[in-house]
C-alpha cells in the first residue's frame, strides 16, 4: 500500500502546475478564457508553441524555480501536455 503524500507535497504539486500553466500562458500569450489543465495537449496542439517558444519556457522554468536544465533533459515528450511539462519540473524540483 503507497503512503499518500504529505500535504506539503501536494501543494508542491498543484503550485508547479499553477506555475506552469502561468508560464505558459504568459510566454504564449494565451488568453485566460482558454481552458489549461493537466490533460490539455501542447505540441503540436498549441500553435503558439513553436521552437523558439520553447526555448523561452525553459528559461522562465528555470529562473522561476532554480534550477538548471540541460539540452539532454529535454525531449518531445516533455510538451506533450501541461501535464507531462508540469512532471517535468516536479521532478527537477524532487516533489
Amino acid at each position: 500500500m503507497h503512503a499518500s503524500r504529505p500535504p506539503f507535497i501536494r501543494a508542491l504539486a498543484v503550485n508547479a502546475e499553477n506555475e506552469v500553466i502561468s508560464i505558459l500562458r504568459s510566454t504564449l500569450n494565451l488568453p485566460s478564457t482558454r481552458a489549461l489543465t493537466a490533460g490539455t495537449p501542447l505540441l503540436g496542439s498549441v500553435a503558439e508553441l513553436d521552437s523558439m517558444a520553447v526555448v523561452s519556457i525553459l528559461t522562465a522554468l528555470e529562473e522561476r524555480f532554480g534550477f538548471a536544465i540541460d539540452d539532454d533533459e529535454v525531449e518531445g515528450r516533455t510538451f506533450e501536455s501541461v501535464g507531462t511539462l508540469t512532471r517535468f519540473v516536479q521532478d527537477k524540483l524532487g516533489a
